[in-house]
């Protein structure tokens, strides 16, 4: 039996250890070429996944209302509160922490916010 393998491209013999490194080498490479293709498959699930999470994030925000400042509106009830001299009262919802501004209330509720802004030209100072 034969102990070399003949490789008919380079017309040579090669020995059979040589032959194995060969096949440990191609392994190798395949395997690299095989984790390279699921990597690029998993990259592209990745950004599905994160465009599906926007997508979602989206609809969420956009199902909440939406509360504008209305400068006008909260101008002409100030105005006609301090010509009533009426004393705005002190807060009493749920949503004031330390630090807020009557604008962090706009997002919860309106009135609030409008009380707030009435409350800081009165007073000069936000809630406590």
């Amino acid at each position: 039996m034969n102990r070399y393998i003949f490789n008919n491209v380079a017309k040579t013999y090669i020995s059979p250890l040589s032959y194995k490194h060969l096949l440990y080498t191609f392994g190798i490479f395949c395997s690299v070429v095989i984790s390279s293709f699921s990597f690029a498959q998993q990259e592209d699930s990745e950004e599905e996944a994160l465009a599906r999470m926007q997508a979602q994030l989206n609809q969420e925000v956009m199902s909440k209302p939406f509360l504008a400042e209305k400068p006008k509106e909260v101008d002409a009830y100030i105005k006609n509160m301090l010509a009533k001299n009426v004393t705005p009262p002190e807060y009493s919802g749920a949503h004031w922490r330390a630090g807020y501004t009557c604008r962090d209330l706009l997002r919860y509720n309106w009135t609030q916010y409008r009380n707030c802004r009435y409350y800081h030209r009165y007073h000069g100072r936000y809630y406590y």
